[in-house]
């Protein structure tokens, strides 16, 4: 039997959120809270999340997963991590109580708001999406966020507001964001990845194009025209596409300058000027992502006097060039790049700082990404003047493929290959001179090894 979820996103309806202290699933239980529906939830362990839903009245069981955490629930919304074998969701199952995904439930959340701007790409999106919120808060249009890293504006990964604007970081993996109901479709870029998933680079072209057709007629993509694979995903596409990029696009940069790796530049839409805007982020990728959420801005009828203010008022959400400290006049930064396209977007960046060498401590996330990118994580990482390499973050993954970092540091000259990340410490600790940029980068636990050896100073 199959079960629509809008039939449950209702107020009085019980829902059961398995995994509630994640991120995604922490503000959406807030947002069905203030909704009116009784949430209730589990978690494996105790945090700030768990304890601010608690406060508001929200029922949460920490500790091991149990069929009895369900009460009378009557349906179950879960994680991506809790798999069919968690005994709430198959205690679920077994007594005929509807299991949906966490993006199902955003999906049906979205449909309630008057504007929903989802924000896509390969990489880049958490980025932009903070940057949404940003000038939508600059614009006081109290807007509801969900971000995957925590910015610091908000102090947190989300905010749940009482405008009619919804911002949402929309991931392709596992196709979550075919769930969504965007009027607003961004798309900053397009490239293989998640092929663990995706067969391959056309798969993940298919999958943004059913992600744009999703928007309604008189809805809205935002496309960055200076990206082939966007281009050729989009072509024949009948909705109105607004285009962005640097140089061309319906919104692009004019009177681009840079001083200390700082971008200032007006924003022109179609041919007129719209607005200045002075960033206090580093890097043409930021002034790319810069212009994807003006363009996003602009469709949505934000002025210009709020997209300047807002962007120049922009700080990195957490893990984007996050500065950590320092260690014997060396700085040491925390990036959570994982996929070549977004190394070498760092690396560009860096490049403009003026740091004597650059050591980068790189943790390859998946063995499968490590494995299918090979090449092209090997012409990356050749760049910095030293790299230290990790071993692979396994996250969802066992290794079937027989992969180590080892295989990539035999194809980099001079870079070191570290098994454990005590040993990636020791080795930053012996290599770290004044006027070095240290840079710890990856999606899994590599932040770990910065902030032990700033912890060292």
């Amino acid at each position: 039997m199959s079960y629509d979820i809008h039939d449950y996103m209702r107020p009085g309806c019980r829902a059961h959120l398995v995994g509630i202290g994640g991120v995604s699933m922490a503000s959406l239980a807030e947002v069905l809270h203030n909704a009116g529906i009784i949430v209730s939830g589990s978690d494996w362990n105790e945090s700030a999340n768990v304890r601010h839903l608690k406060s508001l009245g929200i029922r949460v069981e920490v500790g091991p997963q149990k069929e009895e955490n369900l009460g009378d629930a009557q349906c179950v919304i879960r994680t991506a991590a809790a798999p069919d074998t968690n005994p709430e969701i198959a205690a679920a199952h077994g007594r005929g109580i509807p299991v949906f995904e966490r993006a199902q439930a955003w999906g049906s959340i979205m449909r309630g708001y008057r504007n929903a701007l989802c924000i896509s790409g390969t990489h880049g999106k958490t980025t932009t999406t903070s940057m949404c919120t940003h000038i939508f808060m600059a614009a006081e249009l109290d807007p509801t966020v969900m971000i995957g890293g925590t910015l610091p504006l908000l102090n947190a990964a989300y905010r749940v507001g009482h405008g009619d604007t919804i911002i949402l970081e929309s991931c392709e993996y596992c196709n979550s964001f075919l769930s969504f109901y965007p009027t607003v479709a961004v798309i900053l870029n397009i490239e293989a990845d998640h092929l663990d998933f995706f067969k391959d680079l056309e798969d993940v072209e298919h999958s943004f194009r059913v992600f744009a057709d999703r928007i309604p007629e008189n809805g809205t993509i935002v496309a960055n025209c200076e990206d082939e694979n966007t281009m050729a995903t989009l072509a024949g596409e009948t909705r109105r596409v607004v285009s962005f990029g640097i140089e061309k696009g319906d919104v692009h940069a004019a009177n681009l300058t840079e001083v200390n790796g700082l971008h200032s530049f007006d924003v022109v839409w179609r041919g007129e000027v719209y607005t200045h805007v002075d960033l206090s982020v580093p890097g043409m990728h930021s002034v790319k992502n810069a212009l994807a959420a003006c363009a996003a801005s602009i469709v949505l009828g934000v002025p210009g006097s709020a997209i300047s203010a807002g962007l120049g008022a922009f700080t990195n959400p957490g893990r984007r060039f996050e500065r950590k400290g320092e260690y014997r006049g060396a700085a040491v930064y925390d990036d959570y790049a994982h996929h070549p396209g977004e190394l070498k977007a760092l690396l560009d960046m860096v490049d403009e700082l003026g740091y004597q060498r650059v050591v980068c401590a790189f943790q390859p996330h998946t063995y499968s990404r490590t494995h299918e990118l090979f090449d092209e994580f090997v012409e990356v990482l050749r760049r910095p003047d030293v790299t230290i390499l990790a071993e692979i973050f396994a996250a969802r993954e066992t290794n079937d493929i027989g992969i180590s970092s080892n295989d990539l540091a035999k194809q980099i000259p001079g870079s070191l290959f570290c098994p454990t990340l005590e040993d990636v410490t020791e080795r930053l600790k012996e290599i770290a001179r004044p006027g070095d940029l240290i840079l710890t980068v990856g999606a899994g636990d590599i932040y770990r090894a910065g902030e032990n050896l700033v912890k060292e100073q």
